[in-house]
């Protein structure tokens, strides 16, 4: 059955979770959901499989512009302001006809997944210098040197110009930012909550897309539990036997 993968959310804050371990875990929680399916992109008609989803939160109507109403009011959806285009898995073509527009995407897709794939948008710092943007050394702060300057640029004899791509003072923040393999700490389907470990582009109230990990990574083997065995220990054993 074709599945939606990915969803469309806000980001509600930071806290810390304590494993039972008692180890702490920073953690943020995300308002995922709840999505209604706005369109349905196919194989054959747009070159691709994937679902419009637009996030449900209270919009008035007026908000809308005119295209955007024709373009909800075809399947009687409520306003969104948010929208994206998320994947979907699709194992046969057939199958692809399963996902139809007003259908809701709820965070119990992520029921038994262990990691996340999210996108949002970074905070903006204003106009940053080379040391906080591109995290120059600087010079030294004494002596009367001017420590958070950028430096030489560029030589005057050959080239004679300033190289593209130069790392200089400029705009920082306002970046489309993708935090992959954040690991999935709870789901609250009541809620339609999902807490993740680690930190989230973009502040509180920010629009996030989450997906499904694009690249998982793969599950550490034999370096832990009762039957890995240290070939320090088990030198110094075979030593005392011998």
């Amino acid at each position: 059955m074709a599945k939606v993968t990915g969803i469309l959310g806000k980001k509600v804050g930071m806290t810390q979770l304590f494993d039972d371990k008692g180890d702490v875990h920073p953690a943020t929680v995300l308002q995922a959901g709840p999505c209604v399916i706005t369109q349905h992109k196919t194989q054959t008609r747009d070159g691709y499989d994937a679902a419009q989803i637009g996030l449900v939160e209270f919009m008035k109507e007026s908000r809308l512009t005119q295209p955007m109403k024709g373009h909800l009011g075809k399947n009687n959806l409520p306003p969104v302001k948010f929208l994206r285009e998320v994947p979907i898995e699709v194992e046969k073509e057939e199958e692809a006809a399963a996902v139809k527009a007003g259908d809701r995407v709820l965070v119990d897709i992520f029921e038994g997944e262990k990691f996340v794939d999210i996108v949002g948008i970074s905070k903006g710092r204003g106009f940053a210098g080379v040391v906080r943007r591109h995290h120059f050394a600087g010079g030294p702060k004494s002596h009367g040197s001017m420590f958070q300057i950028t430096g030489s640029i560029g030589s005057s004899a050959f080239p004679s110009r300033v190289f593209k791509g130069m790392r200089m003072s400029g705009h920082m923040g306002v970046d489309r930012v993708t935090q992959r393999n954040l690991r999935v700490l709870g789901v609250d389907k009541d809620e339609n909550l999902l807490v993740v470990e680690g930190s989230v582009p973009g502040p509180n109230g920010g629009y996030l897309v989450i997906t499904k990990a694009k690249k998982p990574p793969r599950e550490r083997r034999g370096f832990g539990g009762a039957a890995t065995v240290d070939p320090l220990k088990a030198a110094k054993r075979a030593a005392k036997k011998a």
